[in-house]
C-alpha cells in the first residue's frame, strides 16, 4: 500500500471536505493520484446513495432565496435530524441557494439537480455531501415565482425550518404592490398557508376526483337520514369542505371574522387599489 504524505492527505481534505482517514484511504487506493482519489470519494457517495435508496428522507430544511423580482422555495431532505443540523448539511443548504438562483425552470426538483454552476451540477454536491454524512439526501420540492406585472410575493418559513410557503399576489399597479400594508398582508397570508394547509386557491382548482371522493364519503355518512333532506345535508357539508380547504374562503388565522379574500381586499383598498392571489405553494419536511 502506498505511503501517503500527511501534506497530501491534508490537501485532499481541503479540496473535498472529507474526513482525514477517508482521504488517506482514497489516496492509497489511487497510489497517490489526487484526481483519481477524488473520483474514488465521489463513487463512495454514489454507492451510499444506491445502498440507501429506499430509506425515508423525513428530515431536512425548507430553503428560501430571492432576487430583485423573484422568490424560490425548495426542500433539502435527509434521513435524520442529527445530519440536518450538521455542518456538512448546512453547507449544502447554503450551496443550493446559488443553484436555485441559477435554475431557469420555475418548478421541479430534478431541474435543480441538473442546474450547473461552473460546470458542476447540484447532483454532484449531493453526492459529495452523502459521502461525508453517510445518509441519503434529496431535493424534495422546488418552485420559483416571479411576477410578470405589478405584484409581489409573500413568503414565510416556520421557526423550525420544516414548513414554508410563498404566495404570488397581483396588484392593480406598482404603487399598490409597493404599499407596506400589502407587503405585510402578503407575508401574513403566507404564514396562514403554512398553518392551514389549503388544498387549492378556490373550489374550481380542486380536482374533480377529490370532490367526488368527498361527496361519496358524505353520502355514506347520511344514508340513514330522510331522503328529502339528504341533498341539503350533503350541500352543507360540501360548502364546509370548500371553506376549510380553499385558501380564499378560509377564515384568516389572525382574524377569523374575515376570509383570506376579504383581508386581501381590505389591504389593497387601504393601498389605493385592488389585488388578487395568483398562486401559492406550501412545502413541508416529513
Amino acid at each position: 500500500m502506498a505511503d501517503i504524505p500527511a501534506a497530501m492527505v491534508m490537501k485532499l481534505r481541503k479540496m473535498t471536505g472529507q474526513g482525514m482517514m477517508d482521504c488517506k484511504r482514497a489516496l492509497q487506493e489511487a497510489n497517490g493520484d489526487t484526481e483519481q482519489a477524488m473520483d474514488i470519494l465521489r463513487k463512495k457517495g454514489l454507492a451510499t446513495l444506491a445502498k440507501r435508496a429506499e430509506r425515508e428522507t423525513s428530515e431536512g430544511i425548507v430553503v428560501i432565496t430571492e432576487g430583485d423580482n423573484w422568490v424560490s422555495l425548495a426542500t433539502l431532505c435527509c434521513e435524520t435530524d442529527f445530519v440536518a443540523k450538521s455542518d456538512d448539511f448546512i453547507a449544502a443548504v447554503e450551496t443550493i441557494k446559488d443553484y436555485m438562483s441559477e435554475c431557469k425552470s420555475d418548478s421541479g426538483a430534478d431541474t435543480i439537480l441538473q442546474t450547473e454552476i461552473n460546470g458542476k451540477g447540484f447532483s454532484e454536491i449531493i453526492t459529495e455531501t452523502v459521502s461525508k454524512t453517510g445518509e441519503k439526501m434529496v431535493v424534495g420540492d422546488y418552485s420559483k415565482f416571479h411576477p410578470s406585472g405589478p405584484g409581489l410575493i409573500g413568503k414565510y418559513i416556520h421557526f423550525n425550518d420544516k414548513v414554508g410557503a410563498m404566495v404570488e399576489i397581483e396588484a392593480s399597479d406598482d404603487n399598490v404592490a409597493a404599499a407596506d400594508v400589502l407587503k405585510q398582508t402578503a407575508s401574513d397570508i403566507a404564514m396562514h398557508i403554512t398553518a392551514t394547509k389549503p388544498l387549492s386557491l378556490d373550489k374550481d382548482d380542486i380536482a374533480p376526483e377529490t370532490i367526488e371522493r368527498e361527496k361519496a364519503i358524505f353520502v355514506e355518512q347520511v344514508k340513514d337520514k330522510p331522503a328529502n333532506i339528504i341533498e341539503k345535508i350533503i350541500e352543507g357539508k360540501m360548502k364546509k369542505f370548500f371553506v376549510e380547504n380553499c385558501l380564499l374562503d378560509q377564515p384568516f388565522v389572525k382574524d377569523d371574522s374575515k376570509s383570506v379574500a376579504e383581508v386581501l381586499a381590505d389591504a389593497a383598498k387601504q393601498a389605493g387599489g385592488e389585488a388578487k392571489i395568483k398562486r401559492f405553494v406550501r412545502f413541508e419536511i416529513g
